[in-house]
């Protein structure tokens, strides 16, 4: 099978396209045979060697498709069915071989496109808007990179709780997705401070909760713009890993909270996985979650679609076609 691996840390060229065996499934694996591969900024941090994984390693967290095999412990998927996953290396190939208890059915009226788009992203909206920090109807968000792929489905449903939501973003293009997406204010970053624009949007009192995966370049601004005892929820670093700051400024700033949450932690147990991944699903079939697909790139072109991801050119989800 075609695969794209990392055999040494580095850029988009430290991805090559291999021929691997097909894996067989352990005891408690099924092997899935992938019709889609999302492609997410954590496939970055692990190709760069922020996130640990020992080498070579086939890059790719979030995958769907159909079940090939099953090892001879699984008893709750059979050869056909229709699948999921997310949290587990070994997407970008033709084939990969996942813990049966980590796959969660694709339900009808899904695409398997649909479902590689929506469930690492789609679960990540959703913990963070209703777990990390559950937002109440007339609470203000601020959401940075808003038109990216998380932040324009944390957008629609901050909306849907019936939050203020204020999005940030870098072109007049993004500025309308976010304001199609629910976003009630768009600050367009690169002609605008941003903290300067949120707290006169919210007359000097800042906002509930600040939504942040931009990271070194937002992070210290976006404590400003907190309310007292307000939540600067950091779940990514698309501009780089923040730099170590002093507590105390937690406390001078309004004796602020802080969390880097991320989703294996939201999704522990089989029962939450489950819960989670269906919420998603069915905000999608009632059309409270509409899905932009922005690009699909052949497996063999993983450099071209992680450099449009780094370099910001991209809107919505992009996804890789074995």
């Amino acid at each position: 099978m075609k695969a794209i691996q990392v055999k040494q840390p580095g850029g988009p060229e430290a991805m090559e396209l291999m021929d691997l065996p097909v894996p067989q499934p352990k005891a408690n694996e099924a092997v899935v045979k992938l019709s889609a591969s999302g492609v997410n900024f954590i496939d970055v941090y692990f190709r760069e060697g922020r996130y640990k994984a020992p080498l070579p390693v086939v890059l790719g967290q979030e995958g769907a498709g159909v079940v090939s095999a099953v090892g001879p412990d699984v008893t709750s998927l059979k050869k056909g069915d229709r699948v999921a996953w997310c949290g587990l290396l070994g997407s970008y190939a033709e084939y990969a071989a996942v813990a049966a208890d980590r796959l969660v059915s694709v339900p009808d009226g899904v695409t398997d496109q649909q479902a590689a788009s929506a469930l690492l992203q789609g679960m990540t909206a959703h913990y963070l808007s209703h777990d990390t920090y559950p937002l109440k109807r007339g609470e203000t968000a601020l959401v940075h990179a808003a038109a990216g792929g998380v932040g324009l489905l944390l957008v629609q449903m901050a909306h849907h709780i019936g939050a203020r939501v204020i999005a940030t973003v870098s072109t007049d293009e993004k500025a309308e997705l976010a304001r199609e997406a629910g976003a009630d204010e768009v600050i367009l970053y690169t002609k605008a401070d941003f903290e300067a624009e949120t707290k006169r949007l919210t007359g000097g009192k800042g906002v509930d909760v600040v939504y942040d995966s931009v990271g070194k370049t937002t992070f210290e601004k976006g404590l400003n713009v907190l309310r007292p005892r307000g939540y600067m929820v950091l779940f990514g670093g698309s501009s780089g890993a923040v730099p170590p700051f002093d507590l105390i400024a937690l406390s001078q700033k309004g004796s602020l909270y802080v969390t880097r949450p991320t989703l294996g932690h939201y999704i522990v147990t089989r029962e939450e996985l489950v819960a989670r991944s269906s919420a998603v699903f069915g905000m999608m079939a009632s059309g409270k979650l509409k899905l932009r697909i922005e690009h699909t790139y052949p497996l063999a072109e993983a450099q071209r679609a992680h450099r449009d991801l780094e370099g910001r050119k991209t809107t919505g989800k992009l996804l890789l076609i074995p």
